[in-house]
């Protein structure tokens, strides 16, 4: 038997106005669209802001529906959103801002499993990684620069 050990790193950020100015322009815009997700049943907000090589912004916020799991996640509608309109340009940096309806989140909140999965195919296929942003409603932000680290263990179209 054998143990492997997976590290992951991150760079922390304590606030918005530490973030490199093109960064803080994606994230404001990723908290404005998270101010139109339509979350009438879990209150919980998130946006989402992709900035494009061919210098275009794809937003997207989550959209939910009362029929569970019917709904879509602010990174996936974003994400989906740029692979439809622009196929062929590649996502260079992702900013994601959450937030709760009934209490404030001052912890940086990650993609879920579905949104991560999603965000290394894009990585994948465009064979570049995708910095990534995320942060709360107020606080922290973290930074990853590719999704293998909030998913080191990957599947990918090579294990099909």
């Amino acid at each position: 038997m054998q143990q492997i050990n997976i590290n992951t790193s991150f760079t922390v950020f304590e606030s918005v106005n530490e973030l490199p100015q093109d960064i803080q322009a994606l994230m404001e815009q990723a908290v404005a669209i998270r101010k139109k997700a339509y979350a009438p049943y879990s209150k919980f907000r998130v946006g989402a802001a992709l900035l494009l090589d061919n210098g275009q912004t794809v937003l997207g916020s989550n959209q939910e529906n009362a029929a569970y799991p019917s709904g879509l996640c602010a990174e996936r509608v974003a994400i989906f959103q740029s692979g439809a309109i622009y196929p062929e340009a590649k996502i260079l940096k992702m900013a994601i801002s959450a937030a709760s309806d009934t209490n404030e989140t001052k912890s940086p909140i990650p993609p879920c499993g579905a949104c991560r999965q999603s965000i290394y195919e894009y990585e994948f296929k465009q064979d570049a990684d995708i910095e990534i942003y995320f942060m709360g409603e107020s606080g922290a932000i973290y930074k990853s620069d590719s999704i293998k680290n909030l998913l080191p263990l990957s599947f990918d179209k090579n294990f099909l």
